[in-house]
């Protein structure tokens, strides 16, 4: 594939969301991800069916426990310039497939371990998920209304931006420092460090007295009556963000609100008034009028659409912020690249052929 990592090999031990969601990455940025499914085992039965995740990825089955099929693992590495797991710390070493194993092979090789706990701590050996790592970590604290229990955001913040996010980002780290270096090097990537790492901006906030208050009381958090959603006519909701003043005040202006004994904006003891005026006005109209009213404005108002109507939206149709690969609608490749932009994502492919083809160019002989 075209891109700025094209010709970059990745070997992809396949697992569940957090390091296939990394590798996907990769791929979209045009390296040759070659995923490898385990074969001779029962599985665990949560195994997602072939999605977005394993677009532009080729893929063969090899058995872990096999010492043959570790050979050719090890065949594979030798070529590769980043090998990915996810297991628990301790597992890939017992196969013989660990940091000391595969840098024996290939001394330039990016290792990339994709964990909930991480390499080390009390934790590190026992089971999570991500509703687990953002808790421990006081991200899920911050997500829900006042006075109500926390929210977890689907498995969006530790499984996809705190672990396959930072997991690519830390990949393409190691590769430009072994361009000066010449060696490889071991990224320890836990979805718990990276779900910590997204909470910077509130530790900066909570230090200066501004993110004092319990949950859902604060300014971002849907606290502040012009950071917060509302519900319109038919039942739908619009987003509201309007933080700076120019900006709310062009809210009151589309809104028709004209009183000038309104609450001064940042006066928290006058949010629940501005909340219920506002609220009284979002509900005269659907979501889409509204979203025609403010389709221009600088009042920093959306409308909450559903993953499954986002492409309808005009600015999405504009970007081409969703393709089809496979038949399958999805989001598309990003960031975006002026000189080296990526192909787009073809299905995850196990064809003989192709696989054979890929592994040519590697300079790995197929059996």
């Amino acid at each position: 594939m075209a891109g700025p990592l094209q010709g970059v090999k990745v070997v992809e031990l396949a697992g569940l969301a957090p390091a296939p969601f990394g590798c996907m990455v990769l791929a979209d940025l045009g390296a040759d991800v070659l995923r490898v499914e385990r074969a001779g085992g029962g599985g665990d039965g949560l195994t997602p069916p072939d999605g977005p995740l394993d677009r532009g990825k080729h893929t063969i089955a090899l058995n872990l426990k096999d010492a043959n099929d570790i050979r050719r693992l090890h065949a594979l590495v030798a070529k590769a310039d980043v090998f990915v797991e996810g297991f628990r710390p301790g597992v890939a070493e017992r196969l013989g497939i660990g940091p000391a194993d595969l840098e024996s092979v290939n001394p330039r090789l990016i290792y990339g371990r994709m964990t909930g706990w991480g390499q080390q701590g009390p934790l590190a050996s026992t089971a999570g998920h991500d509703i687990n790592y953002i808790a421990l970590t006081g991200t899920l604290d911050l997500i829900g209304r006042a006075g109500e229990r926390p929210v977890p955001p689907a498995n969006i913040i530790g499984d996809f931006a705190g672990g396959g996010m930072l997991l690519a980002l830390g990949v393409i780290a190691a590769l430009y420092e072994r361009e000066r270096s010449g060696k490889g090097q071991v990224i320890d990537a836990a979805m718990v460090d990276g779900a910590s790492l997204f909470t910077s901006f509130m530790h900066g906030m909570h230090a200066n007295g501004l993110w004092n208050q319990p949950r859902g009381e604060n300014i971002l958090d849907g606290g502040a009556p012009f950071y917060d959603t509302y519900e319109c006519a038919d039942g739908c909701y619009v987003a509201v963000g309007c933080v700076e003043y120019p900006f709310f005040a062009q809210l009151l202006a589309a809104l028709g609100i004209d009183d000038p004994d309104l609450p001064f904006q940042l006066d928290s003891s006058g949010w629940q008034q501005l909340r219920s005026v506002i609220g009284a006005k979002f509900k005269e109209r659907t979501r889409d009028e509204w979203a025609e009213v403010f389709a221009v404005s600088d009042a920093c108002v959306t409308p909450v659409l559903s993953p499954w109507e986002a492409h309808e939206h005009a600015h999405n149709k504009a970007r081409n912020a969703f393709i089809e690969v496979g038949g399958l609608r999805q989001p598309a490749p990003a960031p975006r690249f002026s000189r080296t932009p990526a192909d787009l994502p073809e299905p995850q492919s196990s064809d003989a052929v192709a696989v054979r083809t890929l592994l040519s160019a590697w300079g790995v002989e197929a059996d």
